[in-house]
């Protein structure tokens, strides 16, 4: 393990100042075309000495299958209870049409044809690529046109029923300055359905875009009328004070940090960062991540200069109420897979909370 003398302890800053996880796998009922789990028996357990560990379904995106069904059968094999969900694993459930169209052979055929550079036969091509385009146009508007969000009661059941509750969840392209109000609004009712208290993005400002202040005071505005909590996540634009003015604008704006992205952008305040805001962070997420001096590294937990052991020791000392959500990011070995490194990530904190 790398040095972690930059990074102040657990118990340095305080000086100065059930059941065990269960992978749940029956195997898959070909018959059905589903995952054979048995709901209310045998539920697995992630919440460890009164914290939650979660997961965000984001974690599981190189799995070939992404239905809901799917991704309920990896988070069980992971033994999680609870989860931050993706828009994307909804929006398949709600049969959103798929985009199947070859981005970059599009933009390549329509930069040559700009250039006058295009042949007979790529002008063909593109001519039909482009057809698929509208289509897809036409039936992705249709598709917005009718969705609602009450339909996800029966998929927050699905999970509820398997022993998953939903506890954030991450719209796909939901929340953005150039989205209405009314798909804003769809996405904060769709995470009231699922269960979550908040919903999730990243907040506004580089490297996503400009700094916009009236954007989170717009969503902030909009989650007190839809009774719902936004938390703003970040990755290495993290500091202390990041927040600050989006939390300034409303109760309803709150906080999403990541604790590798903030150890790999160089803060060394961790420890007094979180005594200070717990009350702000409605889930944080967790990987382990070098620092800028070596590297800003992916790594497996406990392999890089991420204190989760001591900051999951923190979160139980000092019963903070927000979830710890794992988000696998590092390179799958080849004598493994994503399933078992995740339950790696899950028995390592696991492993912290015991101790």
């Amino acid at each position: 393990m790398k040095s972690k003398k930059s990074i102040l302890t657990r118990r340095k800053f305080f000086k100065n100042t059930g059941i065990a996880a269960l992978g749940l796998s029956f195997g898959t009922n070909k018959s059905w075309g589903a995952p054979a789990y048995i709901p209310n028996f045998l539920k697995p357990n992630s919440k460890i000495n009164g914290i939650q560990i979660g997961v965000i379904t984001y974690s599981f995106r190189g799995m070939e299958d992404q239905s809901a069904e799917a991704t309920l059968q990896y988070i069980l094999d992971c033994g999680i209870n609870a989860i931050e969900l993706m828009g994307n694993v909804a929006e398949n459930y709600l049969r959103k049409p798929q985009y199947e169209i070859d981005r970059r052979t599009l933009n390549r055929l329509i930069r040559l044809d700009r250039k006058k550079e295009i042949s007979r036969d790529e002008k063909k091509q593109l001519a039909d690529l482009k057809q698929q385009q509208k289509s897809y146009e036409k039936a992705a508007a249709n598709w917005k046109k009718n969705r609602d969000p009450n339909d996800l009661f029966k998929l927050r059941k699905m999970f509820n029923d398997a022993g998953v509750d939903i506890y954030a969840f991450k719209p796909d392209d939901l929340l953005g300055s150039k989205n209405s109000d009314a798909d804003i609004s769809y996405a904060m009712k769709a995470g009231k359905v699922l269960g979550a208290s908040h919903i999730t993005l990243e907040l506004p400002g580089p490297p996503y875009g400009p700094k916009d202040p009236e954007h989170t005071l717009r969503l902030g505005k909009l989650a007190e009328k839809n009774d719902i909590k936004v938390a703003y996540h970040g990755h290495t634009q993290q500091h202390a004070k990041w927040w600050d003015t989006a939390l300034k604008q409303s109760e309803s704006n709150v906080m999403n940090p990541d604790l590798g992205h903030y150890i790999a952008a160089g803060n060394t305040d961790v420890f007094e960062f979180l005594s200070k805001m717990n009350k702000k962070i409605y889930s944080m997420h967790i990987k382990d991540r070098t620092t800028p001096a070596n590297g800003q590294n992916y790594t497996p937990f406990g392999k890089g200069d991420t204190p989760i052991v001591d900051v999951l020791q923190l979160m139980r000392d000092q019963k903070y109420s927000f979830p710890a959500t794992i988000e696998y990011e590092y390179k799958t070995p080849k004598n493994s897979t994503i399933i078992n490194e995740i339950k790696k990530c899950v028995d390592y904190c696991k492993d912290a909370l015991e101790s």
